[in-house]
């Protein structure tokens, strides 16, 4: 189904915009938090990417009245230009400019001549604005942030937003996009009832967001802001409408998955292990689920090593006994890899056929797999995004596991579940991040919850040890003695955001380090790697034949090498508790007794200490999600931000706690009022819901 014809504008590449090419395009690309599945900025990203502060320009003091080290803004008029003499490189250009009450230098270092001449003429009137310096006694700006003429100064931004940015690509140029991509808001009906904009005050969806990016007041642009604020409910409301469908859809006639439980017993003879008896109540809560004429949103919970795999697995013998196919849904092409791996040979010995199928596999060899998913000739199709595109068609989908739920979100879900017979396929989403309960209410409350909370028989605990960093040579000796009996061992280098040091060089600095010490014995994989280097990195890793992996987060999930028994994070006090929890969850998979090893820079602050103390002191991922929760206070409490995929991208939780019940109240009752979405009221709902890309949700009301 198509976008109302007014929206369509908005989902548009941002390379249809003045001045925006293919290298623009990438630099928007790093810098938005896109949903999962687009691979560049559009004009809604852009309307969504909302300011962190704003610089004042308003001030228009005299040349002879401004302070040195304030911004501001002035009208003068061009008196002299004087070169650097020639040859001089490292001599800068300065202008000189006047007003009725003194002069300013305006000063250019490596700046082309013809330009500063073409935008400062002898003799004409400019509007300046930036940072006013003293050099002695004379007033001077260094490279203006804005010059402009008496005809274009209402382009001059006198409350300029200030927008997270990248390497490349400055304030101005994304402020420039922005405020073009707003003047193509069209104009919206309002979903929202009379009397909550009044009681609140709020503005239109439109009229805030052009607050946020063409503020009239310092306080337009707060994080408290009424704009900001109306923003963040409109997503949760949209968010919570999307659940609520997905419950009553979920309660509507599904495909039944009813077997004998031939397939599924022969798997659990095939095991090499046990199975828990969490992993049997997990597995007989999904097997009965299947079975009933109800379509299945469950949401599979375990804790880093509980076994959801082997889970998802019995499930996918279930529906292969009555001839039906299933589809796996992995973030990362790394992690869909490993899961067809892992359970290909469990598979293949119960004659269950698995491909896979990521953006790596094209021509005909894509072709190729499509074909045989289309006519059934492939019970498991195992990948990432490209598993939802139009493109992949199934004969029979009647299960979808999404593994790393949180990564994905509800359009996805809805997206891969369509492509089931009438829409009905039944949905497994996993996730190794333990949800604290104060939020699965919030996030999932359309799934029912099964958890996993015991390890498999024979896994030791993880030992965890706080080291200062200025213990760091303790450490590498240490690493010595283990490496020389076969141990493997994973060294994490953390994000770093607001350094002179780049993750990339903090990584690289780290493996230049270690590999004078261990010599080629040392391997370094990080996000700026390609697929395919990625993908060798961890199979020679995997294979032992280098012994210590330095790397950034990108191992975080899903990567299972059982005989890497050492994990050392390095200034572990910068990462989050869940995030730190995964980490930790990539040893401990083998027989070897397994260490974790927390570097953190001393002095702790309070939280980074209560922090630390709690991944010491437990390995309880359910009890370390609600510590996180506890101590994050706001953010990223499911590591989204962390990991790349956000989970809400204004309505962080809890900044917005209190707006959560708000709107599952509001939607609860906008469904129960009107259930099928009629009248204008209806109209402008499903305008919200296709602004936030629920456009499945909006097929289901439509289908309902």
């Amino acid at each position: 189904m198509m976008r109302p014809e007014n929206l369509a504008q908005l989902f548009l590449s941002a390379q249809t915009l003045n001045g925006v090419g293919p290298r623009l395009s990438t630099l928007l690309k790093k810098v938005i938090a896109l949903p999962s599945g687009i691979n560049e900025a559009r004009i809604i990203d852009l309307l969504l990417h909302l300011p962190t502060g704003v610089i004042d320009r308003r001030s228009k003091p005299s040349l002879e009245e401004v302070e040195a080290g304030n911004i501001a803004t002035f009208q003068v008029r061009v008196s002299e230009h004087h070169r650097p003499p020639s040859g001089n490189r490292k001599a800068p250009y300065k202008v000189t400019c006047k007003d009725a009450t003194g002069t300013i230098d305006l000063i250019f270092f490596r700046t082309e001549h013809r330009f500063v001449e073409q935008q400062l003429p002898i003799g004409e009137v400019r509007f300046i604005s930036g940072r006013v310096e003293k050099y002695g006694t004379q007033l001077q700006m260094v490279h203006p942030d804005y010059i402009v003429t008496p005809q274009t100064k209402l382009s001059l931004p006198l409350l300029e937003p200030i927008y997270p940015l990248t390497a490349g690509l400055s304030g101005k140029v994304l402020g420039k996009i922005i405020r073009q991509s707003v003047k193509l808001l069209p104009e919206l009906p309002e979903w929202l009832d009379d009397k909550i904009v009044a009681s609140r005050q709020w503005p239109t969806f439109a009229d805030a967001v052009r607050l946020l990016h063409i503020p009239k007041t310092l306080t337009d642009i707060s994080p408290i802001a009424v704009a900001r604020t109306r923003l963040a409910y409109d997503e949760l409301l949209a968010s919570q409408l999307a659940l609520l469908l997905l419950r009553t859809h979920r309660k509507q006639p599904g495909r039944s998955i009813s077997a004998k439980g031939i397939l599924r017993q022969r798997l659990i003879d095939t095991l090499p292990f046990t199975l828990t008896e969490t992993q049997k109540k997990a597995a007989n809560e999904i097997e009965s689920e299947l079975a009933s004429d109800k379509r299945m949103l469950r949401l599979l919970q375990g804790d880093v090593g509980s076994g959801k795999t082997v889970v998802a697995l019995l499930a996918i013998a279930t529906a292969s006994e009555v001839g039906a196919q299933s589809a796996l849904m992995a973030p990362t092409e790394i992690l869909a890899r490993q899961h067809a791996e892992t359970i290909s040979y469990l598979a293949s010995e119960i004659g269950i056929n698995i491909e896979v199928l990521t953006g790596r596999e094209k021509g005909p060899r894509r072709k190729e797999i499509l074909k045989r998913t289309a006519e059934g000739e492939i019970n498991v199709l195992v990948g990432t995004h490209a598993l939802f595109q139009p493109e992949v068609i199934f004969d029979d989908l009647a299960l979808v596991i999404i593994d790393e739920q949180h990564r994905f979100g509800v359009q996805q879900r809805l997206a891969l579940q369509s492509k089931g017979r009438d829409g009905g396929a039944n949905v497994l989403a996993m996730t190794a991040t333990p949800i604290p309960r104060t939020l699965l209410m919030t996030h999932y409350g359309d799934l029912k919850v099964s958890n996993l909370t015991e390890k498999p028989t024979g896994r030791k605990s993880i030992v965890t040890i706080l080291v200062s960093l200025e213990r760091l040579e303790e450490i590498v000796n240490g690493i010595t003695r283990a490496i020389g009996k076969d141990t493997q061992v994973y060294w994490i280098c953390p994000l770093i955001e607001s350094s002179d040091i780049s993750e990339l060089s903090a990584v690289e600095e780290r493996y230049a380090h270690l590999s004078q010490i261990f010599s080629n014995r040392v391997g370094l994989l990080h996000g700026a790697m390609l697929p395919t280097e990625k993908d060798k990195v961890m199979a020679a890793f995997s294979d032992n034949l280098f012994k210590i992996l330095v790397s950034t987060t990108v191992i975080e999930v899903g990567i299972n090498v059982p005989n890497a028994s050492i994990m050392v994070v390095e200034h572990a006090e910068r990462f989050g508790l869940a995030q730190l929890h995964q980490l930790r969850g990539r040893v401990g998979r083998g027989e070897t007794q397994s260490y974790c090893i927390l570097l953190y820079k001393a002095p702790l602050s309070n939280t980074a200490k209560a922090r630390l103390c709690m991944m010491r002191d437990t390995e309880d991922g359910f009890l370390i999600a609600e510590k996180d929760l506890e101590l994050r206070g706001g953010g990223d409490v499911l590591g989204a931000r962390q990991s790349g995929m956000p989970a809400f991208r204004i309505a962080n939780v809890p900044d917005f706690n209190d707006l959560q019940g708000f709107a599952r109240y509001n939607a609860d009752r906008v469904l129960l009022d009107n259930p099928d979405l009629n009248g204008p009221q209806g109209h402008a709902l499903k305008t919200l819901l296709y602004l936030f890309e629920f456009d499945e949700a909006v097929k289901l009301f439509n289908s309902a």
